[in-house]
């Protein structure tokens, strides 16, 4: 049974210690909770009837020896620096989405990792969800032929009662906007499924809500394989959240998963159709009670089996920096105007940065 400590006590915390505390998690459980907030840091270990503490050092001096993992749970600007706080303490840990807010922290972690003899995740849950997997199939088996397009879609809501939640939130320096944040799984899932990124061209505004970060963004994109990808996100969706899909086009081929929360196939259509697709369609076509989608329970199942087992992990280090590079060009773009080829150096990426 490994134990976990949750370091950081807000809205995404939630999701992680319900089903560490449900023992929902074969093979794993809830151990402490910490939070910079005292009182945050008291509700939440008094709820899951767990030891809080506000102090990263006090939580291992007192709970260190019966804690492996440590999930990162604090705003995305912390990530980097908790982390390297993490690391010396020889605990495995996972870190929320994005990994980082800038690329050479991204570095600085892996390194820290790696250096530590740890190992680190990024949470990229929407790869478990069941139609997602599916759709990674039917990829691998060639089904699709040519790939033309790869499209994502993010149009949820989130007004500035959200925004003001935190201080943190819709900043340049802790968060980022509408690609950092909400539709950053998204755009992981099309770069697993279409491969590496050649260029992007994006622009961004602030429609509707009061913050420094854009909250309604595009990006067009040109694969390596000679694809074409859209990007389309926002949080100015009114009065309620529409969608997070994905849809891949290619010459054999086309499947769109849709809902909220990319859980929910939509369409499943083939030149050369398999017995099999009936079942797809009508297994594979439930949506989630929220955004957060059903695939937080198999992820964390997926890092337990990799570390007992000492097998590699879908979403590593390396591969949470690939979708943070795409981000952080896709700022560069909007920033300078121009189409970013990838393999860069950011030099008006405001992402990570105070303004």
């Amino acid at each position: 049974m490994l134990g976990v400590a949750l370091l950081g006590c807000g809205r995404i915390a939630l999701r992680h210690a319900e089903l560490l505390s449900r023992n929902e998690i074969k093979g794993a459980k809830l151990i402490a909770v910490c939070d910079i907030q005292p009182q945050r840091a008291k509700t939440f270990g008094e709820k899951y009837q767990v030891p809080y503490f506000d102090c990263l050092e006090a939580m291992m001096k007192e709970c260190g020896n019966k804690i492996d993992i440590v999930s990162i749970l604090t705003p995305s600007g912390s990530h980097a620096q908790n982390t390297l706080q993490v690391a010396p303490y020889k605990k495995h840990i996972i870190v929320e989405k994005p990994m980082a807010l800038r690329l050479e922290d991204a570095d600085k972690m892996i390194e820290a990792c790696d250096k530590n003899g740890i190992r680190l995740f990024v949470v990229k849950q929407n790869r478990y969800n069941l139609p997602v997997q599916k759709l990674r199939e039917a990829l691998e088996s060639g089904r699709f032929g040519k790939i033309v397009m790869g499209t994502v879609r993010v149009r949820w809501c989130r007004d500035d009662k959200y925004y003001k939640q935190d201080s943190w939130r819709g900043t340049w320096a802790e968060d980022g906007g509408v690609f950092t944040n909400q539709a950053s799984h998204h755009i992981d899932l099309l770069e697993w499924m279409l491969g590496e990124v050649e260029s992007v061209f994006a622009k961004g505004i602030t429609a509707l809500s009061h913050i420094e970060t854009e909250d309604t963004g595009v990006a067009v994109l040109k694969f390596k394989n000679g694809a074409l990808g859209v990007i389309e996100a926002t949080t100015a969706t009114r009065p309620r959240d529409l969608e997070g899909s994905i849809s891949i086009l290619g010459e054999l081929g086309s499947v769109e998963i849709g809902g909220f929360a990319v859980n929910e196939i939509k369409h499943w259509n083939f030149v050369n159709p398999l017995e099999s697709d009936k079942e797809v369609i009508e297994k594979y076509s439930t949506n989630p009670p929220n955004v957060y989608g059903f695939g937080h329970k198999e992820y964390y199942m997926h890092v337990i089996g990799a570390i007992e087992n000492n097998t590699k992990a879908l979403v590593d280090g390396l591969e949470g920096r690939k979708s943070l590079e795409l981000i952080t060009a896709m700022y560069e773009s909007i920033e300078t105007g121009k189409e970013v080829f990838l393999r860069f150096q950011p030099q008006k990426c405001k992402l990570g940065y105070k303004q």
